[in-house]
């Protein structure tokens, strides 16, 4: 029998404390409920090196707490081996950008936001708003998370 190497999905977004961190601690809980984690490399990373070193925004670990979903990140930065799924516009300019730069990418950078059901192409950006924008990001990473997962087997 081949083995299959796991698919690999990076959740970007400008600083890797908020949004991205929700939609990776996510994905992990989808992906560890269907018992294919084995199936699966996942993690988060920020297009600026803004937050590098950082853990993820304590209202963003309480969102996911909430739901009973563990969260242990750090800020890091992408990198050329990377694939991307990320929040909003300007992350996919800068990593389609980058990507330009990388001979025989063979990366796929989407928008998450493209996988919503509900349409809602942005993850928009709760640092400078309130608990409740948290919530959105976390009920929109949901909803993408699944459709991803979903359209990925």
């Amino acid at each position: 029998m081949v083995e299959q190497s796991p698919k690999s999905v990076l959740f970007v977004c400008l600083g890797n404390i908020c949004r991205s961190p929700i939609a990776e601690a996510v994905f992990r809980k989808l992906v560890a409920d269907q018992n294919v984690s084995d199936n699966w490399r996942i993690d988060s990373a920020a297009t600026s090196a803004y937050e590098v070193g950082n853990p993820p925004d304590y209202r963003g670990q309480s969102c996911v707490r909430k739901h009973g979903i563990p969260m242990s990140h750090i800020a890091r930065q992408v990198t050329k081996e990377d694939f991307m799924l990320c929040m909003d516009e300007s992350n996919l300019r800068d990593l389609n950008r980058k990507s330009n730069h990388v001979k025989n990418c063979k990366a796929k950078i989407e928008l998450l936001g493209s996988y919503d059901p509900q349409k809602q192409l942005i993850v928009e950006d709760p640092y400078y708003a309130n608990d409740s924008d948290f919530e959105l990001v976390y009920q929109q990473c949901l909803r993408c998370g699944k459709a991803f997962l979903e359209k990925a087997h």
